[in-house]
């Protein structure tokens, strides 16, 4: 190259040679572009590149150029010696970031045999929480770690175009700090709105308008204010924007039209070629201000002193047609959200509260499940069909308990009629309980959190939910008609979806067995560990404190149960088969399966392979979605859970509570109040020097002062930030 060319990295030199210097700078870039796509190019340094290549000394801006660009675009990365590597599909994944802080996050395989990756701070490229993103492994093994580590090369999708926070300013300059402590906070360009309001807003909503590289950080623009500075419950409507809830909570024209003609009346030509069920016995039972009531039944006893178990689930694929708008709109949302004080429905509530709710005394089409169950608790047999029923009565769990106690005359007189099936039902509930733990089902009986609101929308009180013997009858009602449809359609070869949850790894079985050993306990075989050997285990514990420890750990061990359209069973409830079946209003899996049900019951149960191709089609990709939104709406309703919980502790600063650690942390312990209040004992607020044992859980100080989950501690409040929902606490 002309050694009077000027070194530039801009190269934009404005004279008369410009095009041609250009030109030439193309030329030789192109060159160093297509040597990596040849096929003979192994990894090289850049020393060795620029040997190859014959790249003189004042040429290698271009070299450093071109390869800090194919790395910046994902074409290229590097080795721990830092050769040059092609990235291709041989050697990458395509993956979603999951974000946990910034030290690290998680890259999620596309494909889903494929584990994790751990990305440390050093690989995260710029990445955001649920960005699409490509990864290559770091084989350096330099983090020490069990996983495999990677290293993002490029980031294909941003996930995230806008976020939600609060207004400060810095030397007149306007940021926003997003109420989401994954986000960083972004500088202001331009504000779409009336500027006077900015200076008494409280939170607003940004649009991303440049996402961060190298050298800059985010740049956004104000597009909408969300409420004041004086306006109480700032971060509760800050977070219900943050995740688009406020958008959910109506339907788009197009679903609206599809179901403007519904009614709350069955019409006559919808109860053809149904069983006629109204004269049974049948009930709901449910919480006193539910609406949605997708599940009644009906029990009786044989002479032989057998049973007879009807579960009368709401046929909600009778009204909601495969690819319609209103079939579409479901499976992008998968399944109702329920936060503190709302509902975010999966269907507009002229179904979910109406024509689909098997209210009391009005006739309702339902996909029906009859079982004869023997004193042991074993399904004899069963028959599916579609019926019509009436509701006798709607329960409430509350009431039933109070019956089964004896303990409110009141409600005894109310339910009088009805003693004798109430007791019934438990009786059966029971044989089945009896049945699922002889099995090795595990229960860890973990307490969810309850918030109560007051009329105003501020946090009341929280507690834990409030479960009884009602809950218990009607869970083991639900479970074991799920796992009837579940084997019934596996041997008929339908296609449904399944809910599976897979066998522990055997690497963190051994970690709870180190656990365990220093217990005195231990299980035997590892490689063949089955439900029932975990339960038996538990069952060894006397102590209660012992018992929550092991629970926890055992949980920690387990898998995630999902979705699949592959029935490989149920670990944790002990069935070979299993599905969700009886909530169609709230879960979309559940409508799939009735859908194709209903269609199996009006055909002879004979499908042609073109539909069960196309339900096998559908079956692995709402499995997938549904699995997501799960997560999703899990993760949607514990933030809300925390914000109100911070919320909560905000004004209780110095007072005392007697608390268990729930988890131990390399930096302090987590403690639980009795309330399900949660939050961090911080290890430098803690007397002496510990060490933390990862393996068995404990953190032991040079004094051999041990804190271990399931201990027993006082703590103080010293510290509430709603801002980012944390609670700290010190030991007392």
């Amino acid at each position: 190259m002309d050694n009077n060319i000027k070194k530039s990295k801009n190269y934009n030199i404005k004279n008369s040679n410009t095009l041609c210097i250009d030109s030439e700078y193309i030329k030789r870039k192109d060159k160093i572009t297509s040597f990596f796509l040849s096929k003979e190019y192994k990894p090289m340094t850049r020393k060795e590149i620029a040997g190859i290549l014959n790249i003189q000394r004042q040429d290698m801006y271009i070299l450093e150029n071109t390869l800090n660009e194919l790395c910046d675009l994902g074409k290229l990365t590097f080795d721990d010696i830092r050769r040059y590597i092609v990235v291709n599909e041989s050697n990458s994944y395509k993956c979603v970031f999951e974000y946990k802080n910034e030290r690290f996050g998680f890259a999620i395989c596309e494909d889903k045999s494929e584990e994790d990756i751990f990305i440390p701070d050093i690989g995260m490229n710029t990445a955001m929480n649920g960005d699409e993103i490509l990864v290559v492994i770091d084989k350096s093994n330099k983090y020490n770690s069990n996983r495999r580590v990677g290293r993002i090369v490029s980031i294909t999708k941003r996930k995230i175009t806008k976020i939600v926070g609060s207004v400060y300013k810095v030397n007149k300059k306007i940021f926003v700090e997003s109420i989401d402590t994954k986000e960083p906070s972004i500088y202001i360009d331009k504000i779409l709105v009336d500027d006077k309001s900015i200076e008494s807003a409280s939170m607003v909503e940004v649009e991303i308008t440049s996402y961060p590289n190298k050298i800059t950080g985010f740049t956004g623009s104000i597009v909408r204010i969300i409420c004041g500075k004086d306006e109480v419950n700032a971060y509760v409507k800050a977070l219900y924007v943050a995740y688009e809830l406020d958008k959910k909570e109506t339907f788009n024209k197009e679903v609206m039209k599809e179901v403007e003609n519904f009614t709350d009346e069955v019409k006559e030509e919808d109860l053809i070629n149904r069983v006629d069920k109204t004269k049974d016995n049948i009930y709901t039972i449910d919480s006193e201000d539910a609406k949605d009531l997708d599940d009644a039944i009906c029990v009786s006893k044989r002479i032989d002193g057998t049973y007879d178990l009807s579960v009368f689930i709401a046929d909600v694929s009778h009204y909601v047609k495969d690819g319609t708008a209103l079939d579409k709109e479901a499976i992008s949302r998968a399944t109702s959200i329920y936060v503190p004080g709302s509902v975010i429905p999966m269907l507009p509530k002229i179904l979910s509260n109406g024509i689909c709710s098997l209210t009391e005394d009005k006739i309702r089409l339902t996909l029906s499940v009859d079982m004869h169950i023997d004193t042991k608790g074993n399904v004899i047999n069963n028959n599916i069909y579609k019926a019509y029923i009436k509701s006798k009565k709607k329960m409430t769990y509350e009431k039933v308990y109070k019956c089964i106690m004896k303990s409110d005359d009141k409600v005894l007189e109310e339910y009088k009629n009805y003693l004798g099936d109430i007791a019934l039902m438990q009786e059966i509930a029971d044989v089945l309980n009896k049945k699922r733990v002889e099995l090795g089902s595990i229960n860890f009986d973990i307490p969810e959190t309850k918030v109560e609101l007051d009329e105003k929308g501020l946090v009341k009180d929280i507690h834990p939910y409030a479960t009884n013997i009602s809950n218990k009858i009607i869970e083991e009602f639900m479970l074991i008609t799920n796992m009837v449809v579940a084997e019934k359609f596996l041997f008929l070869t339908a296609p449904l979806i399944y809910r599976i949850h897979e066998k522990p790894d055997e690497e963190k079985l051994h970690n709870l067995n180190e656990v365990l050993a220093s217990y005195g306990k231990q299980i035997k075989s590892l490689k063949n560990v089955t439900p029932k050997i975990l339960a038996d285990v538990l069952s060894q514990f006397d102590s209660e404190e012992e018992k929550r420890v092991i629970s926890t750990i055992t949980l920690r061990t387990l898998k995630l149960a999902k979705y699949s359209s592959e029935c490989v069973g149920h670990f944790g409830l002990a069935f070979k088969y299993y599905c969700h079946f009886t909530s169609p209003i709230r879960r979309y899996p559940d409508l799939f399966i009735h859908r194709v049900i209903s269609d199996y019951l009006e055909n002879g149960y004979v499908l042609s392979d073109n539909k069960k191709g196309k339900y096998k089609k559908q079956s692995i990709a709402y499995s997938d979605i549904s699995t997501d939104k799960e997560k999703e709406s899990t993760r949607i309703e514990r933030d809300f859970d925390d914000l109100y919980m911070a919320m909560f502790m905000k004004d209780k600063v110095g007072e005392e509570y007697e608390s268990i650690i729930s988890s131990v942390t390399s930096f302090g312990i987590f403690v639980k109040l009795e309330s399900t209040v949660e939050g961090l004992v911080h290890i430098s607020n803690m007397k002496g020097y510990f060490t933390f044992d990862e393996k068995k859980y404990l953190l032991v100080d040079n004094n051999n002062v041990t804190y271990k989950i399931g201990d027993k501690v006082k703590v103080r409040v010293t510290r509430v930030d709603i801002k980012s929902k944390q609670i700290d606490f010190e030991l007392v």
